[in-house]
């Protein structure tokens, strides 16, 4: 699968976001880390001073007195009490309900504290640390055996605000929830900045695509990126030396062809009264063989004029296509009328019925084109239409529907009864000076190719299907109508 340019920035910059905030991720965890063992820490030092806050509860005067300047709060226990030291008192003050304390005798017995703590007996004088679930609680544990007043005892301190049990809180709340919106936020930004910064690549995509093969003008330069101008200039540059080598063809086959009709109209109009002086003469044989050669030659002679006319009428074709000439209201009815005047006495002589049925219709185009259009479909229908056949000239108006919009269409055609072509050669017959194999009559091959050239110059198609009647070939050519 290619991939194309505003998919490929896309996917990369949004692979970097999701880098960045996977990063984000890692680095919360790592502070987290950080920050629970300093917790860690400053349990293991509050647990000398909670070791130092047991007192027995029959004390001196002078210990009272150093009590009351070192502690600030008593807690009562059996035979001892708890005079709390500030950093202590302010430990558990800071998160009510998430930090508690725990006293124990030397084998585990509770003495005074929260009864939930578990029994834990260290085997050293070392901080062991734990952590308990309470209550839906985890509680980070340290538990120490010290030496007291009262003797060896047990004492525990539980933290329930240990920052790695509220990691993933943190992360989802602070981390993944503003990282996810960013992201949201960051790839709409991002989809609707690349789209609008490619949106000159893509209207030159577009400009390329919807251009007519034969058009060769140059690609508008405005609002392109420095970036392919270059490429742009170069196509344009070529689009140049290609469009003066076709105008140079173009030329060339015009001229030789308008060069050509002069004498040979005159060597046709001579060879014509050769053969008019030759009629009726017979007998002598050799006399015969002369008749026969002028008509051969007087054939020859009006293929090679029709051949000339035909290329100066493809030149012309092609030269419209390029050129791109304003259109104007042509009548398809008073051009199909005009056209079965000028083909009356050629249908005559091979006994053709060549009918009219014409309805209003106008549309914008090149009137003389669409002459030479009809002209070439009327005159390949006489030439293979047989003997005693028919043709039909056509134009009109129908309603159509192009999804949801109803419009007018005007349309003109031919149809004969000849022997047609059959579907797989439609698209070869359009190729100039092809002919389908086993073709008989005479020709150049280029009736349909020159027709096709002025279609595609009024950006129609020709349409090909087959009589009425089962044999023969109708060609249609359909246009936007206009109103009278």
């Amino acid at each position: 699968m290619i991939w194309g340019l505003q998919r490929r920035l896309l996917v990369m910059l949004l692979f970097t976001l999701s880098v960045i905030g996977t990063v984000s991720v890692l680095v919360h965890y790592q502070t987290a880390g950080t920050a629970a063992l300093q917790q860690d820490q400053r349990l293991h030092k509050l647990v000398p001073l909670l070791a130092d806050s047991i007192v027995v509860t029959s004390v001196t005067e002078g210990d009272a007195g150093r009590a009351i300047a070192g502690l600030s709060e008593a807690i009562e226990g059996p035979g001892m009490a708890m005079l709390l030291a500030p950093p202590v008192e302010e430990f558990l003050s800071e998160w009510p309900g998430l930090r508690a304390f725990g006293v124990f005798d030397a084998r585990g017995g509770h003495i005074m504290g929260e009864r939930w703590l578990p029994t834990v007996l260290p085997a050293t004088q070392d901080a062991e640390f734990f952590n308990v679930v309470e209550a839906g609680t985890t509680y980070r544990v340290v538990a120490q055996r010290v030496t007291t007043d009262m003797g060896e005892l047990i004492v525990m301190l539980a933290d329930g605000s240990d920052v790695r049990q509220h990691w993933l809180g943190n992360v989802l709340l602070r981390v993944l929830f503003p990282n996810l919106m960013l992201f949201a936020v960051a790839a709409a930004v991002v989809t609707w900045g690349v789209a609008r910064t490619l949106r000159p690549l893509i209207d030159l995509k577009d400009a390329v695509e919807n251009r007519s093969p034969r058009d060769l003008s140059p690609l508008s330069t405005d609002k392109i990126p420095g970036e392919v101008l270059p490429l742009v200039v170069s196509l344009n540059r070529l689009f140049k030396l290609v469009n003066a080598q076709s105008e140079a063809q173009r030329r060339f086959v015009a001229d030789a062809a308008h060069q050509l009709r002069t004498p040979l109209a005159g060597l046709q109009a001579q060879v014509e009264a050769w053969a008019q002086a030759t009629r009726g003469m017979g007998g002598d044989e050799s006399i015969g063989l002369r008749v026969d050669q002028v008509r051969r030659l007087r054939d020859a002679t009006r293929r090679t004029s029709q051949l000339a006319s035909q290329l100066l009428a493809l030149s012309r074709a092609d030269a419209v296509s390029a050129d791109a000439q304003p259109m104007h209201r042509v009548d398809l009815m008073e051009l199909c009328e005009n056209m079965l005047s000028l083909y009356l006495d050629a249908a005559g002589r091979k006994h053709i019925d060549l009918g009219l049925e014409v309805q209003p219709a106008q549309t914008l185009g090149h009137a003389w084109l669409l002459r030479e259009l009809l002209l070439n479909l009327v005159d390949n229908a006489v030439k293979y239409t047989p003997v005693g056949g028919r043709i039909t000239v056509r134009c009109g108006e129908e309603p159509v529907t192009i999804g949801e919009i109803d419009t007018v269409r005007a349309w003109m055609e031919v149809e004969d009864d000849g022997p047609g072509i059959p579907a797989h050669e439609h698209e070869r017959v359009l190729q100039r000076f092809y002919r389908v194999p086993g073709t008989t009559v005479e020709g150049n091959g280029l009736g349909l190719a020159i027709a096709n050239e002025i279609a595609r110059a009024h950006r129609v198609p020709l349409q090909f299907d087959t009589g009425a009647h089962g044999p023969g070939l109708r060609v249609r050519v359909t246009f936007e109508a206009v109103t009278y």
